[in-house]
């Protein structure tokens, strides 16, 4: 099962909080999946928890027992589970409750504000617009929620509610749909609380630290094995350099300091500049191992550059 199918399985799982965040929840599933006349409403859902959810929710706020149909898409050969009424008595009370007959004479799919009056409403609203049409991709993989709708003006409701909380959600188009999306992982813990997902919080959040921590190990090792290859590129340099001045001049040509520097590299190529420093005493430091190499190199320079001047006379 996808972590989206564990979310919304919990969510759907969750107990009742008063009939006014189960109007404000059904609410926000009908103006994503809902569709209606005066005389009957359809709930449409591949997800069959959503289904029995909206069934329970019809249930417990209206008494309604609505029907269920099962039937299937042409094209993904996915089964579309259908909770509908067909009483307008029925259908005409939960319109009035969530909202969609208060500004027209005729049904209409609109976000009405007096259903999410409290904060309570608030967070049942976007959970119900989550079952309907949310999904949230793997935390393994990367870090995405988004709501689809094919309504311009609920999408932008559902995006100016989410930013009341904080969310940073935007929206975007995306052929016949409108989608309201959220990217930082800190935003999707925080809505999963919001909406009551507690369990998948705490596995997503799981999943974030063990990504950060092995983000973190992964800079770390980046950056040791870019040292290791910066040291070991000098130190490879500064022994040809010594090599050179040996065949061209031989090292003991060197001043004295210079020539105990270059004898300590060509014995031990692999040593930092700070262990090559320990093994020359307390004579010189780190800083004073590396202004001795870079004289070393500046001689092999003039030498080269002066073998060079006599190769074209």
């Amino acid at each position: 099962m996808s972590f989206s199918s564990e979310v919304k399985k919990e969510l759907c799982s969750l107990p009742g909080s008063g009939r006014h965040c189960d109007v404000a929840e059904l609410a926000g599933i009908i103006n994503t999946c809902g569709s209606f006349t005066a005389n009957r409403l359809k709930i449409q859902t591949e997800n069959p928890v959503v289904a029995k959810k909206c069934f329970t929710l019809l249930k417990r706020s209206f008494s309604i027992s609505g029907e269920v149909s099962i039937g299937a898409q042409t094209l993904k050969r996915a089964k579309v589970y259908s909770v509908y009424t067909n009483d307008s008595r029925e259908t005409d009370k939960v319109l009035h409750a969530t909202g969609m007959l208060s500004t027209e004479p005729l049904p209409c799919k609109h976000f009405n504000p007096m259903v999410v009056r409290g904060g309570c409403c608030k967070r049942s609203y976007v959970r119900g617009a989550f079952l309907a049409g949310g999904s949230v991709s793997d935390p393994e993989k990367s870090y995405h929620m988004e709501f689809i709708n094919t309504k311009q003006s609920l999408a932008e409701a559902l995006m100016t509610l989410l930013n009341q909380m904080e969310l940073n959600a935007k929206l975007i188009a995306r052929k016949s749909y409108y989608v309201v999306y959220l990217k930082e992982g800190a935003n999707i813990v925080d809505l999963l609380n919001i909406m009551g997902a507690h369990k998948s919080l705490l596995d997503l959040e799981n999943l974030r630290i063990i990504k950060d921590m092995r983000n973190s190990v992964n800079r770390i090792v980046n950056c040791e094995t870019a040292n290791i290859n910066k040291i070991v590129n000098a130190a490879i340099a500064q022994i040809e350099d010594i090599e050179y001045i040996d065949r061209i001049r031989g090292i003991n040509s060197l001043p004295e300091q210079l020539e105990e520097v270059a004898r300590a590299r060509l014995l031990h190529p692999e040593a930092s500049l700070l262990e090559i420093a320990a093994m020359l005493g307390s004579t010189v430091g780190k800083s004073g191992v590396n202004h001795r190499l870079r004289k070393i190199s500046e001689i092999a320079s003039n030498l080269k550059n002066h073998e060079r001047g006599l190769s074209y006379d």
